[in-house]
């Protein structure tokens, strides 16, 4: 089986086990949804939810973001650890925002990833959910899943595994097929513990069919 034919097996498979594929991150417009992939690193989504709606409580605009000061916004989103990088980044961009674009978020990869503390998972997910554009987020659960299941070979660099995956996958299907491996796995396919006798791919993921072999031995 060649990788392409074993990633439209994925895509086929995930999309049967989670049909309601969507950023596990809460956000209502594209700025929101920048500061969010921001505060998530080294953090949970779930934590990062409880500190949004205070910090847009308190600034709910690009423009009122980017009059306040790094030190302001630190002090909201202290929680969400790396508090003082996050603020200087976040009150960085919203003001590039402000005095670019209008307050607007651009929609070309480029230009995204000129704005400050964004990367490429972050452009990613703002071009593939705001702007329906062909992406891949290679965030960690992308990664380890692309490794286990076999689409990569022992790639762990996330520009590196989102060229490869580029190759195998079509690109109206990427976006949603990294939301899907978010939900797979946080749902059985478990850093360190995955539930191989209750997935989908058992039958077709390279780490399962090694599993059953030392099993079965």
């Amino acid at each position: 089986m060649t990788k392409q034919e074993l990633a439209l097996i994925v895509i086929d498979r995930l999309k049967k086990e989670y049909p309601d594929a969507h950023c596990t991150l809460n956000y209502e417009d594209a700025w929101q949804l920048l500061i969010s992939v921001r505060l998530a690193a080294q953090c949970t989504d779930e934590r990062v939810d409880k500190i949004t709606p205070l910090l847009y409580e308190k600034y709910p605009d690009v423009q009122s973001l980017a009059a306040a000061q790094p030190e302001e916004i630190e002090a909201i989103i202290r929680p969400c650890g790396l508090g003082h990088s996050k603020a200087r980044d976040i009150s960085a961009c919203m003001r590039v925002l402000r005095d670019r674009y209008d307050g607007q978020v651009p929609d070309t990869f480029e230009e995204l990833l000129a704005l400050p503390g964004v990367g490429r998972k972050s452009a990613n997910l703002i071009m593939g959910d705001v702007f329906g554009k062909p992406a891949i987020v290679t965030d960690t659960h992308c990664i380890r899943l692309s490794n286990l299941i076999g689409l990569v070979d022992g790639v762990k660099e996330p520009a590196k595994v989102e060229k490869l995956l580029r190759r195998i996958i079509p690109p109206e299907e990427g976006n949603d097929l990294c939301h899907r491996f978010v939900h797979h796995g946080r749902a059985v396919c478990i850093a360190r513990r995955p539930v191989c006798s209750a997935c989908c791919l058992k039958d077709v993921c390279r780490y399962a069919q090694a599993r059953a072999g030392e099993v079965s031995s």
